[in-house]
């Protein structure tokens, strides 16, 4: 019946939008074959070459252009880095679809020019709402400096506005007051469950493959959800189709390896419609810290070990219709004496892109497996596991329409199953396993008039498991001002299943278990306005209200201003008051001293600045976070461990040389500090491991307990570090480039805190000042 639906709707839009005509299709690169995303495409008026309309290729590179009247008519390709591409079109009839595509090559002769340029991205800021927005790419990827001498997406997420790290250590990220299981991370359409590694400079993501890197902190549309936070959109690149290419690297930290290429020849010498990308990194330095840091951790080096693997292979049509078929796994392991942290994560899928050849929709689909493990043993501490594992399948529509005009829709269906075990701070063990199947559906569109930009969309996510359906309007809308000057809001309704396995009293959380909504929650929960509702399930909800500006100060100076307030009606977290059984001889004690998890509620607000300095060989980016976060646990308000009110981020780039081929990087980072519970006391506490009938008065205390202070009472101490990264690029033949890399992370050697036990009292600091050297190879 679903299908049928699908199919009616999609017949009926067919209908609908098919009523003229269109010029769509595909840009690629000639020299690797590779789709060109955000490049622009003209429809010229084949008499006096006036513009008629035009679109931008989308990160497929893809355009399609409807509404063109019965005509003859110029497509134009230009660009100052590729040569100009001029073709005829006819449209004969009132109503039909002409398809193209082209091979856009590099030109020889390309000038440093300061002339104003329309690029892709300035057509972007005045056609969509891009609020709590963040684009990157490689190039923009590589210009934070790398830490080991390795280059990481990881430090491009931490410089992002509205964006808490917990440090070097522990790869976690709180966006505008969310946890980190809060936050969505997508590679190529597939639910990446553990992104970041144990240390937290590096990803499992390869930087050397990513395409684009949309970040969107907060109020995005109806396409994405499952998440009350935020999204973080990665995608990979096809693969070389014209020529066997890659890169190998090797520093103190990693050794890592790329290989790209075509499988079979093209016709005619043209690329390969079949292509391949290969990625494997290996961290070696719990080898390599012993003999280069014998000064840290008590010349023991740093026992940290991960492995990153990615294969890849597309098979693309003549059409540009294509199939990716991917495959993963990522393993992770930090053992220090006081604490160890194991996890392992493995799985893959299809992706596919459709373009009927009589119908003006754009088809989009996935279907993805994949599972995750973790454990984490703490010294005189009870382990904590969890896992979850699960099939992913969606399939989107497009259709695109004048005046840059888009209207998308959706449908995803998600089966998985989650188990974890931990402990809270009464010892009291807290366990759970289940499956559950979430459904979405989702309506998006995007309307441009004059000045106005407005996106409406809307999606039903249905939790099937627990019975419930959530409505989700959203709404985003931009105005453009005047030229330079541009307005814009954003908000809606947001909803997730998954919830946290990590404990708020750890100084500094570093488990990062997941499992689905629990069922066992409190039946009542009384909200922060002593509003009294009934609880079925720990399904998480927000709500978000943005407001913000963009400034064109100068050519080369933007400055993006945001206001935003998010509010969670219903959270779910671990419980830890409980100190009895949930059973039938508990059953007169109250829910919230028996159950394993309990329902909360809370707020956070804040602003976010951003200013970036951008010219041919100077690269500026200075943020300023403030934010709040405060939670209401049923009885009182606390600030979550994340709660940090300030937060600057000052990047700095500058290319040498003629050939700019020495390029020096600078980063500081400062942070307020992160509350904390204190421990008032310790003391040795009885087991009785012989139940009712143990003798406390002979037997010896056999663990060591400690005694809580207030809730979050306290503050860490403030955070910041300054990294620098030197890199001396060298030319070569045939397109082989040699790069040379020289990094120190923590140049004035500040002390931050990464992780403390509370009954040993053993602190671990994050990375001292660490200098580093790296070398890379591309062919």
């Amino acid at each position: 019946m679903k299908i049928f639906l699908t199919l009616l709707v999609t017949l009926s839009l067919n209908l609908v939008f098919a009523q003229s005509n269109i010029l769509r299709g595909f840009l690629y690169s000639e020299k690797t074959g590779e789709p060109m995303a955000f490049e622009k495409v003209k429809v010229l008026d084949g008499g006096d070459s006036s513009v008629v309309t035009g679109a931008v290729t989308d990160i497929n590179g893809f355009f399609s252009i409807p509404k063109i009247e019965q005509g003859a008519y110029i497509i134009a390709i230009t660009s100052l880095k590729y040569k100009p591409i001029y073709d005829d079109v006819v449209f004969e009839r009132a109503s039909s679809i002409v398809d193209k595509k082209y091979y856009l090559e590099e030109r020889s002769d390309v000038q440093e020019m300061e002339e104003v340029v329309v690029s892709a991205e300035s057509k972007q800021k005045k056609t969509e709402v891009l609020m709590s927005q963040i684009k990157l790419d490689k190039k923009g990827i590589e210009r934070i400096p790398s830490v080991g001498a390795e280059n990481d997406i990881v430090g491009a997420f931490s410089v992002t506005p509205g964006v808490v790290t917990t440090g070097d250590q522990g790869g976690q990220l709180y966006v505008r007051g969310g946890t980190p299981i809060q936050n969505k991370i997508l590679l190529d359409g597939m639910t990446i469950y553990s992104p970041f590694h144990s240390i937290g400079f590096f990803s499992v993501f390869e930087t050397e493959l990513i395409k684009s890197a949309d970040i969107y902190t907060g109020g995005f549309d109806a396409q994405f959800g499952g998440r009350i936070s935020s999204i973080m959109d990665i995608t990979y690149r096809d693969g070389n189709r014209k020529s066997l290419s890659g890169k190998v690297s090797a520093s103190p930290f990693l050794a890592k390896a790329v290989l790209e290429g075509p499988i079979g020849k093209g016709l005619n010498g043209g690329p390969s419609n079949v292509s391949f990308l290969l990625s494997g990194k290996h961290s070696i330095l719990d080898r390599t810290a012993p003999l280069m840091y014998p000064n840290i951790n008590d010349g023991a080096g740093l026992p940290f070990n991960f492995t990153d693997l990615y294969g890849k292979i597309t098979v693309n049509s003549d059409a540009g219709s294509k199939v990716s078929v991917s495959g993963f796994n990522n393993t992770d392991r930090v053992a220090y004496p006081a604490a160890t942290i194991d996890w392992n994560s493995y799985g893959g899928g299809m992706n596919f892109i459709l373009v009927p050849g009589s119908s003006p929709v754009f088809i989009k689909g996935h279907v993805n497996g994949s599972r995750y493990e973790t454990s984490f043993l703490e010294q005189n501490a009870q382990p904590r596991t969890s896992s979850i594992g699960g099939v992913d399948v969606g399939f989107d529509f497009t259709y695109f329409l004048a005046n840059e005009g888009e209207f998308n829709y959706g449908v995803n269906l998600g089966v998985f199953n989650t188990n974890f075990s931990t402990v809270n701070a009464s010892a009291k063990s807290i366990g759970l396993e289940i499956p559950s199947t979430e459904i979405s559906l989702y309506g998006n569109y995007r309307i441009v008039r004059n000045r106005w930009v407005v996106q409406p969309s809307f999606r039903l996510q249905i939790y099937s498991t627990y019975s419930t359906i959530s409505p989700e309007p959203r709404l985003g809308a931009k105005f453009n001002a005047t030229e330079n000057i541009r307005l814009k809001i954003s908000g809606g309704r947001y909803s997730q299943n998954f919830t946290s396995a990590s404990s708020d009293r750890d100084i500094v959380n570093i488990f990062n278990g997941l499992l689905s909504a629990p069922t066992n929650v409190q039946d009542e929960f009384i909200n922060e306005f002593a509003n009294v509702r009934e609880i079925d399930n720990g399904l998480q909800y927000a709500w978000h209200a943005i407001i913000g500006s963009e400034f064109d100060l100068t050519k080369k100076i933007s400055l993006n201003l945001e206001g935003y307030y998010k509010y969670f009606p219903q959270l779910s977290n671990i419980n830890q008051n409980k100190i009895y059984d949930d059973n039938a001889q508990n059953a007169n004690q109250p829910d919230i001293l028996k159950k394993d998890f309990v329902i909360e509620s809370g707020q956070s607000y804040g602003v976010d600045v951003l200013l970036k300095y951008n010219t041919d060989r100077i690269f500026l980016w200075g943020v300023y976070s403030y934010g709040l976060s405060q939670r209401w646990d049923g009885f009182m308000y606390y600030f979550p461990v994340f709660d940090r009110r300030h937060n600057v981020n000052l990047v700095g780039t500058y290319l040498f040389g003629k050939n700019k081929d020495l390029e020096v990087n600078l980063r500081w980072n400062l942070g307020s500090g992160l509350p904390f519970t204190p421990t008032a006391a310790k003391y040795q506490a009885e087991g009785f491991q012989g139940g009712i009938t143990s003798d406390y008065t002979t037997t010896n205390p056999n663990f060591v307990a400690t005694s809580l202070g207030a809730f979050n009472s306290e503050r860490l101490p403030y955070y910041h570090r300054m990294d620098f990264t030197i890199k001396k690029r060298f030319e070569m033949r045939a397109d082989r480039q040699l790069e040379i890399i020289g990094s120190i992370t923590n140049l004035y050697d500040r002390r931050n805190i990464f992780y403390v036990n509370r009954v040993s009292n053993e602190t671990i600091y994050q990375f001292p000042f660490l200098p580093s050297a790296g070398i890379n190879f591309k062919f």
